[in-house]
């Protein structure tokens, strides 16, 4: 997944609203969201190749998100990464508890940001930073760098996302114009990752599109105060266009 924007603790009804696009090449095999059936608690999407998930909510109300971090020199593939997600969503550890465990091997994967939640505690890990980040109320923005880093489709969703937040008929389906967008930033805009300026502009797009990548699916998720959980997803295919989309409502249990 390459852009999250998360509102914690922020809006007055809602003590989670989260918006995502993950990219990914076309040919690696995914399961759309849905409750699993040898984890039933669980309701995510699934990585088929590498196992795991890049985001998920549980029947409690934990939840956990994934980017992986854009490097020059990628590591070597090992566990997949969505591993650490899926991790998180089948245990009982509190966000904090589980990413400080996680930080002392963490360095066995390649580079990832991962964010875990309990509808109380919002918890931040990267193994390209130090250490674990319990955070404040607030509206953070993550792409394929550290927390916060503000490439120009992080702070374009950001901006986007708060504007959508602040409208009084706000309802989940206005997320939907957030993460669309196709717009390409401006050159001079790019960070310098070591990529192709052409490949580093297509890729700073909030909706990426290229030949046999791009965003393979775009994920909504509401935690309401009263503890009710919505979470919508979108599929789509090499062509850009919308190929199904699931919606999911309940409510929290101890």
């Amino acid at each position: 997944m390459c852009l999250i924007v998360v509102a914690h603790r922020l809006h007055p009804d809602y003590c989670l609203v989260l918006a995502a696009n993950r990219d990914e090449y076309y040919h690696r095999p995914t399961a759309a969201a849905e409750f699993w059936p040898q984890a039933p608690q669980v309701l995510a999407g699934r990585d088929l190749q590498g196992g795991g998930t890049w985001l998920g909510v549980t029947r409690q109300g934990r939840w956990a998100a994934l980017t992986n971090v854009r490097e020059p020199k990628p590591v070597p593939a090992g566990r997949s990464r969505g591993l650490l997600v899926s991790g998180f969503l089948r245990g009982s550890d509190a966000p904090q508890r589980y990413l400080a465990r996680l930080a002392r091997w963490g360095h066995r994967f390649a580079g990832f940001n991962l964010l875990a939640g309990d509808g109380c505690e919002l918890a931040s890990l990267s193994n390209r930073d130090d250490g674990v980040r319990l955070l404040p109320p607030g509206c953070y923005g993550l792409g394929n760098h550290l927390l916060e880093t503000p490439w120009p489709k992080v702070e374009q969703a950001k901006l986007q996302f708060k504007a959508v937040l602040a409208r009084p008929d706000f309802k989940l389906d206005h997320l939907w114009e957030v993460l669309s967008d196709r717009r390409l930033p401006t050159t001079r805009s790019l960070p310098e990752t070591g990529l192709d300026p052409g490949l580093e502009r297509a890729l700073g797009a909030i909706f990426v599109q290229l030949p046999g990548y791009g965003t393979r699916c775009s994920t909504l998720l509401l935690i309401g105060q009263d503890g009710h959980v919505s979470m919508a997803e979108r599929r789509f295919g090499a062509d850009g266009r919308i190929e199904g989309e699931s919606r999911f409502g309940f409510s929290v249990v101890p």
